[in-house]
């Protein structure tokens, strides 16, 4: 019959009453209770309060082994989750729904958090030794660096189940086979991943399409980049990875638009032939910054962050900080750059202006600040004080303290925007 000649049929008020009931009740009973609902719509746990995820993140205490889930809009403690292992050097990544937190200890514990209900919903030991990891673009797989045993390994980021073991294997000089420790692993689009080998003087892409049910992920080696690439990062577009190089001046690029070009060397000579100062912390190339044709990095041994061309990767300044920097974070509409420092210095926080490149203002948020962690537009910054115990939360168009937590030797920030920007 066509849609022309189609009778309409008569109208039934009974019917058409008992209808309404019935779908009233399903909508008040939620989507679970409805007849075909799709299968991925997991009925809500009653323990766990119903809350939207995109104002959640996460403050790592350190000394205790536990997170603090916080309300950053209304700069809230709202619990804590206990039994993470060691987070001296703990990082977090967030599932793309933003509900789950996957935490890497230093410990070798992967363990997934459950952020509406506060609680470890999966965990696994995966190694001995283990610096940090990244989540698939597809928010499959869930990738784990590992400096014992020398590798990358693998999981499932819905049951933690391991997919995938690619050990950091290399020849020495000698002509022995050993294993590398790995630093700096990244998520790339297409899902890859993406890693340096600090042994090695390597950098390794793992691309996950290429995987079946027999077969591991090919692995692309490129090799000779530089001696110890001792960590890296990628551009917010997922184009440029680039690892810094403590035995070596400059640092490592790779294109992985044209990975066929291989790796260049970056930024040579900028130490100048001056006489090094003690490191006292390796500065985390993964908080660097990008603002319009120019990358900001902290320079190694020296109190100063480097800035650089995008185009052809120059130096172009080289702007003297309060100490060895550690993190430089654009504030996200790239006006303001924020840095903190090493020890004996890591007191203060800085903030430069990225068009005049002068310094703005030098603030004390407390003793042996770590890390900083933006809202997502910018309008806050978080701040942890490791050995004042207590984060801070400034202001940054005003500088105003807006609040103080109180954190038992609190280290990473992490907010659950991060689930949805390459890298982080």
């Amino acid at each position: 019959m066509t849609l022309a000649v189609q009778r309409l049929r008569p109208f039934h008020a009974g019917a058409f009453l008992a209808g309404l009931i019935l779908a009233v009740g399903t909508i008040a009973s939620g989507p679970s209770a409805a007849a075909g609902a799709p299968a991925s719509a997991a009925p809500q746990d009653a323990a766990c309060p119903l809350r939207a995820t995109g104002g959640l993140g996460v403050v790592v205490e350190r000394a205790s082994g536990r997170l603090a889930v916080v309300d950053r809009r209304h700069h809230s403690v709202l619990t804590h989750i206990d039994g993470l292992g060691d987070l001296s050097h703990a990082s977090v990544k967030f599932s793309s729904d933003e509900r789950y937190a996957f935490v890497f200890g230093r410990d070798g514990g992967l363990t997934k958090v459950d952020l509406l209900c506060g609680k470890i919903t999966g965990r696994v030991m995966q190694s001995g030794n283990s610096i940090g990891g990244a989540i698939s673009q597809d928010g499959r797989y869930v990738a784990v660096a590992n400096y014992e045993p020398g590798g990358v390994r693998v999981f499932d980021a819905d049951s933690l189940a391991p997919v995938a073991d690619i050990p950091a294997s290399y020849r020495r000089a000698d002509g022995s086979e050993a294993r590398s420790k790995v630093v700096g692993l990244v998520d790339a689009p297409g899902n890859r991943f993406v890693y340096s080998l600090w042994d090695a003087g390597q950098i390794q892409v793992i691309d996950m399409t290429t995987m079946t049910d027999d077969q591991p992920p090919s692995v692309t080696r490129f090799e000779d980049i530089g001696r110890e690439p001792y960590d890296a990062l990628i551009d917010p577009s997922g184009r440029y990875y680039v690892a810094g190089l403590f035995g070596d001046e400059g640092l490592a690029l790779l294109d992985l638009w044209h990975p066929e070009l291989g790796v260049e060397r970056i930024l040579e000579g900028y130490r100048q032939g001056d006489e090094r100062l003690p490191v006292f912390k390796m500065p985390h190339l993964e908080g660097w910054t990008m603002t319009g044709d120019q990358a900001w990095l902290p320079a190694i041994g020296r109190h100063e962050i480097l800035v650089a061309n995008r185009n052809d990767w120059t130096l172009e300044d080289r702007i003297e900080v309060h100490g060895q920097p550690v993190f430089v974070m654009s504030r996200p509409d790239q006006r303001q750059v924020w840095v903190n420092f090493a020890h004996p210095d890591n007191d203060r926080v800085q903030v430069i202006d990225t068009e005049s490149h002068e310094i703005l203002r030098t603030l004390s948020p407390g003793e042996a600040v770590l890390h900083m962690e933006f809202s997502p537009r910018g309008e806050e910054v978080w701040i942890s004080a490791r050995d004042s115990n207590r984060v801070v939360v400034y202001d940054t168009a005003t500088f105003e303290k807006l609040a103080e937590l109180d954190a038992e030797s609190p280290s990473g920030i992490f907010f659950t925007d991060r689930a949805h920007r390459i890298g982080l």
